[in-house]
């Protein structure tokens, strides 16, 4: 299976989890996969009452520079070891 079929199948795995992650298991799943799919953050950073906005973004903005396969990679295994509980 290639990389991007491993990402496709972590992204519906991990829909498929008995518990809800962390907040902070999250947003490193939520970062990678912006960084996978986007590249690197763009825009402005939301202010300060926008608390999730920010989180999200911060999350993200964290991964400048990852390369996409990095991220995909790094995104499937984070699924793999939420999955293994």
């Amino acid at each position: 299976m290639d990389l991007e079929a491993k990402f496709a199948d972590a992204q519906a795995r991990v829909k498929s989890l008995k518990s809800t992650p962390s907040n902070e298991n999250l947003l490193v799943l939520y970062g990678f996969y912006k960084q996978a799919t986007a590249g690197d953050a763009t825009g402005k950073r939301p202010g300060m009452i926008d608390f999730k906005g920010r989180a999200k973004f911060d999350a993200w903005s964290m991964l400048k520079g990852m390369t996409k396969e990095r991220a995909m990679e790094d995104y499937v295994a984070l699924v793999d070891r939420l999955m293994a509980g």
